[in-house]
């Protein structure tokens, strides 16, 4: 198949069907310059050059709007802020000792300029003619140092990106272009430079590097780069190559180099002049001709950039109102997420307090059960003891129930007490918890507030002192919820160091009572071996007066009681005594396991308790 440029050639077909085919190479080719054409806020790059071409320059009071449109500068404060915020660079310190400027502001624009370029790219730290190259852009831009910035970095970017590929060495490529230009357009002049061994360095190189600002007057000079920004970047490379053609005369009739140097500055000069007087006098002529066609443009653009001005305006309160209706849902949606989470883990607790009350009303029910089935025993034991008895044995067996019965409260007592300390504890517990996440909610909606509160501000305060007000007030209401959260820490461990010396407190208690009630249980258990032997010596000896005896029991009892119980006891009848040791051992080893059951309860609902006592303490921690 053949391709050619005009129309598409396809496979021969029948005579009968025929194909139509469309050309859309032109179309696109349209489209696409269209579109490349087209510039922000309305502006059009073909219209800008004819405009350019009829008048040799733009107009005075649109021509930095026009360059930033065709340069299509970012405006991005934020990045120049950081950049500026870097402070000088250490280059360029002395600047004014190398290039000593009267303008003490002009001298600072440029010293910041400089540094934000250093800071934005090592290599322009160590690049000797940035200094040149920037020093007419910081002159005209003085008043604007971002749009200065923005245009010396796009200069370089797209016109001067080939500078540096021999870095630190001159761009030997750039000035090897425009030496083969020269000797395309001018061989008689390149091979004047070459017999006096003048390099491009010396008749080029200078006038990349400051720019053309040295040889050509301010005038000339924007209307020079309303060229160079308007064309490609070739053009910088072509304009070097025209100058030295406009200067061959003079150049031609130097043989020394510094003659060469010379006859530069001064045609310069005189350049300068003849420039100017053929400019005046075309521009003369120019607005004669065509001073009404210009004022019709002028208003023309005007218009248009009012109605540009005007639907930009509207395009940025609808984005303003869109963004702010989207931070709007996120903030709704943030907080439905932290319900959602709060709810979440109120769920759990609840569910893991739930099954920590019923592992514990389990046990309790499975201590009271063993309890029930250990009286059952003790009971079936003290009726068949029962029917052994005597009469006074029978008083003897209702004093014990009497005591096991007060024993009983005694002990559902202290279960009363014990169960009402844990449960203190836990409803001391679930208030911490409940005062962290209500602290933890005040904390996180403070934040909320803060943030939209900075991200108000920072898009409405855009200059510098406004900003740092708003990162002052930012850094008080930090400082301020910083010090609420160690006010709310302090209280929460004041509060656990109480909770843990009333914990203390009733622990020792409960350690009292417990040795309290290991000698009123030593107490009761003499006291019944008296009244068992006080009963076999009065069923053997009836007749033997019995009070004075119990007196003198009582007394001896209060000084010796071991004593007078092995010697009771020795004076027993054989039989009697052996099954009543028997009796009295299986009793104290019942009594004795019951009460360490009852200290094993005990020892594990303590640790139950002090482990949800110890638990808001993590939390708070």
């Amino acid at each position: 198949m053949k391709v050619t440029s005009g129309r598409v050639q396809q496979p021969a077909k029948p005579r009968g069907s025929k194909i139509q085919t469309r050309i859309l190479k032109q179309d696109l080719t349209g489209d696409f310059e269209s579109k490349k054409n087209e510039l922000p806020d309305g502006l059009n790059k073909k219209r800008l050059q004819i405009l350019l071409k009829g008048y040799g320059e733009y107009p005075t009071k649109y021509r930095m709007f026009i360059w930033r449109s065709l340069l299509q500068l970012p405006e991005n404060h934020t990045a120049f802020s950081s950049l500026i915020d870097k402070g000088t660079h250490v280059t360029f310190l002395n600047l004014q000792k190398k290039y000593p400027i009267k303008s003490r502001k002009l001298l600072r624009v440029l010293q910041r300029t400089l540094s934000a370029l250093a800071h934005w790219s090592v290599i322009f730290s160590d690049t000797p003619y940035l200094p040149l190259l920037a020093f007419p852009f910081v002159k005209l831009f003085q008043n604007n140092q971002l749009i200065c910035f923005e245009v010396i970095a796009t200069l370089i970017i797209n016109w001067c990106q080939h500078w540096f590929e021999y870095f630190p060495n001159p761009p030997i490529n750039i000035l090897s272009m425009i030496e083969n230009v020269l000797a395309f357009h001018d061989k008689e002049l390149l091979q004047h430079f070459i017999d006096h061994d003048i390099t491009s360095q010396l008749y080029a190189w200078p006038l990349l590097e400051t720019v053309f600002s040295e040889v050509l007057t301010r005038e000339e000079w924007l209307k020079l780069f309303d060229n160079i920004f308007s064309n490609h970047p070739s053009f910088l490379l072509m304009t070097v190559v025209a100058y030295n053609i406009c200067s061959r005369v003079p150049l031609l009739n130097c043989n020394l180099k510094d003659d060469f140097e010379t006859v530069e500055d001064m045609q310069a000069e005189v350049d300068q002049q003849r420039v100017e007087d053929e400019a005046w006098c075309q521009k003369q002529e120019l607005l004669r001709k065509a001073e009404e066609t210009r004022r019709e443009m002028l208003l023309q653009e005007e218009e248009k950039i009012i109605q540009q001005r005007q639907r930009l305006a509207a395009v940025k309160r609808e984005l303003q109102v869109k963004e702010m209706h989207l931070q709007d849902a996120a903030r709704r949606r943030f907080l439905k997420l932290q319900q959602d989470q709060q709810e979440m883990e109120l769920r759990r607790l609840d569910d893991e307090i739930g099954r920590k009350v019923y592992m514990r009303d389990r046990e309790i029910a499975a201590t009271a059960r063993d309890l029930e089935m250990r009286q059952l025993e003790l009971e079936s034991q003290k009726r068949l003891y029962e029917k052994n008895l005597t009469e006074n044995q029978a008083a003897v067996a209702k004093e014990m129930r009497a005591d096991a019965d007060a024993y009983r409260r005694k002990v559902d007592l202290e279960e009363h007490m014990f169960h009402k300390l844990i449960e203190v504890g836990e409803t001391q517990s679930q208030k911490t918890q409940k005062v962290i996440k209500e602290n933890l909610a005040k904390a996180e909606q403070a934040c909320l507030n803060t943030d939209w509160q900075i991200q108000s501000l920072h898009k409405q305060k855009c200059d510098d002192l406004q900003r740092n007000k708003c990162y002052q007030e930012v850094a008080k209401l930090l400082r301020e919820n910083r010090r609420k959260e160690i006010e709310i820490l302090n209280a929460m461990v004041e509060q656990e160091a109480k909770k843990w010396k009333e914990a203390e407190g009733k622990e020792f208690c409960l350690r009292s009572a417990k040795k309290a009630s290991a000698l009123s249980d030593a107490s009761r258990k003499w006291f019944l071996k008296q009244e068992i032997n006080a009963a076999v010596e009065h069923a053997e000896n009836p007749r033997h007066k019995e009070e004075p005896r119990f007196q003198n029991e009582q007394e001896d009892a209060s000084c010796l009681p071991r004593t007078s119980h092995l010697n009771d006891s020795s004076e027993m009848h054989p039989s009697t005594q052996i099954s009543l040791n028997r009796r009295a051992v299986e009793w104290d080893t019942t009594e004795q396991n019951l009460i360490q059951k009852v200290r094993n309860l005990r020892q594990r609902l303590t640790a139950q308790a002090r482990h949800r006592c110890q638990t808001p303490h993590l939390l708070a921690a």
